[in-house]
């Protein structure tokens, strides 16, 4: 199934369930978007090395609770388990709304990632603090609380003045 020299373009979700085979990843470092509330490209670049004009949309950084979220929020608590009841939890807690939206894409995928990495594989999730406590919870859903290393907090350095509230300073790394 799964080359090791392939890289797959298109939905993770999808590369996983159709070519990543159980128990045959080492490590993953999973970088997942959350909220910068932009659309992110992918820019193609001419023989020369400059920057061309085309470019097509990789994925956009926003979450609403929509239909789609719905959906995708039902087939995972019909699963059943710990993923289940953690977002029943998660939905009675936060209600429907952009969070949970986040939450219930990054479910099946944090699922998946369990089901393709070896017993003696180590997961790494970089997130925001703005996320990070749910998916901690969500995490200790899936590969259990017991499986748990540590909470690394990441100092960003260019950290600027905002007059508006607190500066983002941190990312954090579970």
């Amino acid at each position: 199934l799964m080359d090791a020299n392939t890289l797959y373009y298109g939905d993770n979700l999808d590369i996983l369930r159709r070519y990543v085979r159980d128990e045959t990843v080492d490590l993953v470092y999973l970088d997942p978007p959350f909220n910068s509330n932009q659309s992110y490209n992918v820019l193609f670049a001419e023989k020369d090395g400059s920057r061309a004009a085309a470019q097509i949309k990789a994925f956009g950084d926003t979450w609403h609770w929509d239909e789609a979220a719905s959906r995708l929020f039902e087939e995972t608590v019909e699963a059943g388990g710990r993923v289940s009841q953690a977002m029943q939890a998660f939905q009675k807690l936060l209600g429907n709304n952009d969070m949970l939206a986040y939450l219930t894409m990054m479910a099946p995928r944090l699922v998946e990632l369990r089901r393709v990495l070896k017993p003696t594989g180590s997961i790494y999730l970089h997130c925001d603090p703005t996320a990070s406590h749910y998916l901690k919870v969500l995490m200790d859903g899936i590969f259990g609380p017991v499986n748990f290393r540590s909470e690394i907090t990441w100092k960003r350095t260019n950290i600027h003045n905002d007059s508006k509230g607190w500066s983002a300073v941190s990312d954090i790394l579970l």
